[in-house]
This record gives structure tokens, C-alpha cells and sequence, in this order.
């Protein structure tokens, strides 16, 4: 049969192929994720891996009756492609464009929305249990990879689904990594089971001698089961899943597409909950992934033959924060760096290759990650936690309790805080401020630029109870600014002004700046300050300032919600007359598409605030 990748039906078409054609198919795939990711950047890596794997699960399984949910979402891109959206992956994380994640409202074929971790099964177990108590019939499907199974809810849900005994299928996609490579003990075991070459041989020649025995080799084969699963006993040391109450096929190749289907037809028929386990590739077909499956998870564009970046990336706050905590680790012994299976996205490679032992990946587990650091704090060591402000939510109860009600010193390196652009909505760290700010005995940070950030980095590691750092995605250059200070935990007065003045976070200090001298040239005198402290604020600069000129506009990249605005607003009820004009995101989840597109579309360019501004003070 003709091999076209933009078919409608191509989910329907796999289940007509020979395995053949699904191979021939799996190749026309690879080639085609290649051609656009290239161009519009994304998740490479992750989807050349579950290429053959995927192509099984459509040629057993019937989306949208059967339901599969994907953990993490950025695997999905096959999906996608065999359930018609081929067409449109040029506008692949665009605005207004393909999500780079399932997503419910896009697609009927979605089931859910995945773009955190390790909840793969949880939703699973509660589909399997409305699909019985509504006296359907379909099959539930969670495809989880090794690196999310690092993950504590991932073993919440296994404990309870082996308990409960419902028709329930769990794929297991082992490549050995997360997005850095996999550590602890689950991947030991995986390890152990990846490499049972005993097993595995043993498998393979018995299905292949008694099924040519003529009718009847296959029903000693299925006969056998029993056998096989002593040997696997035997064999491999302790079947952790099988204990869990499931029921455990594997490990198969990942890239053999009849192997796969092979054991999803036999998963199907089991009675009970079931794990495939399915090796594969990270990187699969495309040899600079495969060198190196890290730096292609998420990348931008690139040029294909070489792999090197279409446009090199300056210098980013993740790579500031990684090199400032290395200069500063090689004078304190005390000094230890905690992440959650990021330690590349975190900037934290160089700080692991010096200091080895004072370096701990504990996998995609943030609550345990800030856990773990109060209790080096407790000891006398000063642990810094680096992980992604999106990811950083999970551990609320963690920092508030563990940490915070301790008063511990514990520093936070929030990376990816703000608007983060073609990732959207599950992704973009915009309620940090507001989930961090209200914490009794938290300091809150945000540096205008890089300098600012190392100088934040120094000033934690003195201070005697937790702090947070928030900064964003990109380009840490340093802002140039002639009235500037070396960081002392206080906000900085920029730029006194004599019409109103603006108070900014973080990184909106540049588009502050912008603004000011945009507004300078149409006859406006605006301040500037830098709020480089979010939480407690700094009263005295921010009261001065109202005092000052009566007129206070507030520049965050958070949402408005539970932001510094709202903080500024509160301590300008003690200056009689004095207004504030709050700028930031509105209180909804954020698409995805270019930052600068973002920006633009919620009135937070430098255009539209300037217009605010001005409309602000005429009043």
C-alpha cells in the first residue's frame, strides 16, 4: 500500500500494513520529524526514540476509544503524525500553531492534557475505573517513560492499580535517561533487566522453535507461560512489578515494530493490570541525537548535517548560575547543588564534573529534592536546589513546611521563571511569585540581568534562612546601566522621575528601561526601580517612590494575581492620593508561541506599555 504521512486515516492505515511497510513507515517518520523540528525547534530526541513503539500502539489500539495517555507530553509527536496532524507540524509550537504536548482541545485522539511528570498512570487508573463503573469497554493505555517513573506519584499510582486489579496497560519506554541521564535505584534495576541477555535469549529461541512446530507449536507456546515466568524469577533478580501485582511482558526491542505489537496483542488479553517493558533509543536514526540525546531533548533550530544551532545562543542565566555556584563552591566545602533529573537545563554539567561528590540528581522527584536539602541545611551545608519554576509547584508543601517554617538556609535557583515561550501553557513560570511571596521567612530575588544574578547567587549563601532566586529563559548579558550597585538585599533606584515611576522585576528592568527613555522623547519623566527584592519588599524605597511623585506603575513578568503588584498596592494605602498601575499576565494559563509574540498579544511590549503609561499619567 502507497506510504502517506498526511493521511486522515493514517492511525487506520497502520493497522492494514505489513510489517514491512510499518518499518517503511517508521523511517518516512523519522525523516519527516527531522525536516521540521530542525526548522521550528522542539523535542527531538524523545520522539525519534518511540517511533516503531508508537506505530504499535496505533496498529493494536483505536484512539479515541482507547485511551492513551503519554507522560511526558513531549513524546507525542508521533502520535500526532498518525493521528492526521502531519500538515500541520510547520507551525509545530507557534502561536496559534501544533502544541508541542497533547492536548485535549486540539485533538479528540488526546485524551489528556501532559506536560508535567509521572501522572501517567494516575490518570490511566482513573479512566479504568469510570470506564467500569460506566459499564464500558476500552482499553487504557499509559506509556511512561523510565526517567518519569523516578517520579513518587508514578508509585503511588502503581501501588494502588496493583491493588485494585483493573484492565489496565502500562508502557514502560526504558532509554536510560530522563533528559540527563537516569540515576538511583529504579535504574539500577532497569538495568538489570535491560541487560538479562539470559532471558531475553532464552525467549526468543523458545518462541521461535515451538511455534514451527507444525498446529501445535503456538498453543505450547502459550502454554508456557507459567514456565517462562519461573525462569524470569530465575533469571532476573526480583521482578519488582510482578510484587506490585502486575503483570510483566518484557524486555522487548522498542524498535522491532512486530515484537511490540506482539506484546500489546498479548497485554490486551490479559486479565488484570500489565506492564510492557520496550527498549529504546533515545535519538533513534538521527546520529548526532544519538551521540547526544541531552543537547537534541529540546533544542532550537539547527542545521541538520552537522547538528550545530542555527543561531548560537548567548550566554543564558542557566549557564551565569552554573559558573558563578563553581566559583563559589571552590571556596566553601558547604556548598552542595540538588536537581531534579536536569542538571544539563539547570546549567549545573560543569559543576558536576568538578565537584562529583557534592552534586545530587535525585531524578524527577522535586519534593523529595527540597527534602533532601533541608536536611543537609540542618547539618551545617548549604545546599542550592536548582529546578525549573514550573516544576518547582509540586513542591509547595515541601518548601513551605520543611523549609521555610524551619527558617533553614536553603537557596533556590528558579530557573525558566516568566513567560517561556513555545513550551506554553504547562510550562511557563509565572506563578512563582505568587506561590512564593506570602512565605514567612522567604526571601524572594530577581536580578535585572547576569551580574546581578551572580552577585544574588553570593549575598544567599550569607544570608541565615531560605532563599529563592527567580530568573528567566535566554540571555543573561549584562544591562548597561551607569547607576548601578553591587547587590545588599535592597531594591535600587535607577532613575528618579518626575511624572511616575516604574517598579520592575527581574528581567522586565530592560523593557523598564526601554520604556523610560521611549517615554523621555514624548516629553515623560519616569523613574526607575529595579526590584531586585520581591519578598519582604524593600518599604522604604517603595513608600519613597509613591511619596515621591504619587504615580507607581509595576512591571512583573508573573501573573497579576498574588504578584509584587498587588504587594505595591497594599503599601500605597499609606500614602494618601498615591496610584499604581499594575502590569503583568492575566490570570489564566498562557498559550504557546514565540515570547516576543506573547508579549505583544498581552499588551506587555514595550509599544503597548509605553501607551499604558502615558494613558496612566494624563490621568
Amino acid at each position: 500500500m502507497t506510504i502517506d504521512i498526511f493521511s486522515p486515516k493514517l492511525s487506520d492505515d497502520v493497522k492494514l500494513m505489513t510489517v514491512g511497510e510499518a518499518e517503511l513507515l517508521a523511517y518516512e517518520i523519522r525523516s519527516y520529524l527531522l525536516d521540521n523540528i530542525s526548522k521550528t525547534g522542539g523535542h527531538l530526541a524523545s520522539n525519534l526514540g518511540v517511533v516503531e513503539l508508537t506505530i504499535a500502539l496505533h496498529r493494536v489500539f483505536s484512539t479515541p476509544k482507547d485511551k492513551l495517555i503519554w507522560d511526558v507530553g513531549h513524546q507525542a509527536y508521533v502520535h500526532k503524525i498518525l493521528t492526521g496532524r502531519a500538515a500541520q507540524f510547520p507551525t509545530l509550537r507557534q502561536k496559534d500553531g501544533l502544541s508541542g504536548f497533547p492536548k485535549r482541545a486540539e485533538s479528540s485522539h488526546d485524551c489528556f492534557d501532559t506536560g508535567h511528570s509521572s501522572n501517567s498512570i494516575s490518570v490511566a487508573a482513573g479512566m479504568a475505573v469510570a470506564r467500569d463503573l460506566s459499564g464500558q469497554d476500552y482499553n487504557v493505555v499509559a506509556i511512561i517513560g523510565d526517567g518519569a517513573l523516578t517520579g513518587g506519584m508514578a508509585y503511588e499510582a502503581l501501588n494502588n492499580v496493583g491493588a485494585m486489579e483493573k484492565n489496565l496497560i502500562v508502557i514502560l519506554n526504558d532509554n536510560g535517561m530522563s533528559i540527563s541521564k537516569n540515576i538511583g535505584g529504579i535504574s539500577q534495576h532497569l538495568n538489570r533487566l535491560r541487560t538479562s541477555k539470559g532471558y531475553i535469549d532464552f525467549k526468543k529461541v523458545l518462541k521461535e522453535t515451538l511455534k514451527k512446530i507444525p498446529g501445535v507449536g503456538e498453543g505450547i507456546y502459550s502454554g508456557m507461560e507459567h514456565v517462562r515466568d519461573l525462569l524470569k524469577y530465575t533469571v532476573v533478580d526480583g521482578i519488582f512489578f510482578e510484587e506490585m501485582g502486575f503483570k510483566y511482558l518484557g524486555p522487548i526491542d522498542g524498535h522491532d515494530v512486530e515484537e511490540v505489537t506482539d506484546a500489546l496483542l498479548l497485554a490486551k488479553r490479559v486479565n488484570g493490570p500489565v506492564v510492557v517493558h520496550t527498549i529504546t533509543q533515545k535519538g533513534k536514526g538521527y546520529r548526532n541525537a544519538e551521540r547526544d540525546p541531552g543537547r537534541f531533548h529540546g533544542i532550537g533550530p539547527f542545521e541538520t548535517e552537522s547538528g550545530a544551532c542555527i543561531k548560537p545562543p548567548e550566554t543564558s542565566y542557566s549557564q551565569t548560575f552554573g559558573n558563578m555556584l563553581c566559583r563559589l563552591a571552590e571556596k566553601d566545602q558547604r556548598i552542595t547543588a540538588v536537581c531534579a533529573a536536569m542538571e544539563c537545563g539547570t546549567g549545573l554539567t560543569e559543576f558536576a564534573r568538578k565537584f562529583p561528590q557534592r552534586i545530587f540528581d535525585v531524578g524527577i522527584a522535586e519534593e523529595h529534592a527540597v527534602t533532601f536539602a533541608a536536611g543537609m541545611a540542618t547539618q551545617g551545608f548549604r545546599p542550592v536546589v536548582a529546578i525549573y519554576s514550573t516544576f518547582l509547584q509540586r513542591a509547595y508543601d515541601q518548601i513551605l513546611i520543611d523549609v521555610c517554617l524551619q527558617n533553614l538556609p536553603v537557596i533556590f535557583a528558579i530557573d525558566r521563571a516568566g513567560n517561556v515561550g513555545n513550551d506554553g501553557e504547562t510550562h511557563h513560570g509565572v506563578f512563582d511569585i505568587s506561590y512564593l511571596s506570602h512565605m514567612p521567612n522567604m526571601k524572594l530575588l530577581a536580578p535585572m540581568d547576569g551580574k546581578e544574578l551572580e552577585e544574588m547567587l553570593e549575598y544567599s549563601l550569607q544570608y541565615t534562612g531560605p532563599v529563592a532566586i527567580r530568573y528567566p529563559r535566554g540571555s543573561s548579558k549584562d544591562l548597561n546601566i551607569s547607576r548601578r550597585t553591587t547587590f545588599n538585599g535592597k531594591s535600587t533606584v535607577l532613575k528618579e522621575g518626575k511624572h511616575a515611576e516604574i517598579i520592575s522585576v527581574g528581567n522586565m528592568t530592560s523593557v523598564a528601561l526601554a520604556v523610560s527613555e521611549r517615554l523621555l522623547k514624548a516629553g515623560y519623566d519616569v523613574g526607575i526601580i529595579n526590584a531586585a527584592v520581591i519578598s519582604p519588599p524593600d518599604r522604604d524605597t517603595i513608600l519613597s517612590a509613591l511619596e515621591r511623585t504619587g504615580k507607581i506603575i509595576t512591571i512583573e513578568d508573573n501573573v497579576l494575581n498574588g504578584g509584587f503588584g498587588q504587594t505595591v498596592n497594599t503599601l500605597a494605602l499609606n500614602v494618601p492620593g498615591a496610584k499604581v498601575l499594575n502590569i503583568g499576565w492575566p490570570q489564566k494559563f498562557i498559550e504557546h508561541g514565540n515570547t516576543k509574540e506573547l508579549f505583544k498579544a498581552y499588551s506587555l511590549d514595550e509599544e503597548s506599555i509605553e501607551e499604558r503609561i502615558r494613558q496612566f499619567i494624563e490621568g
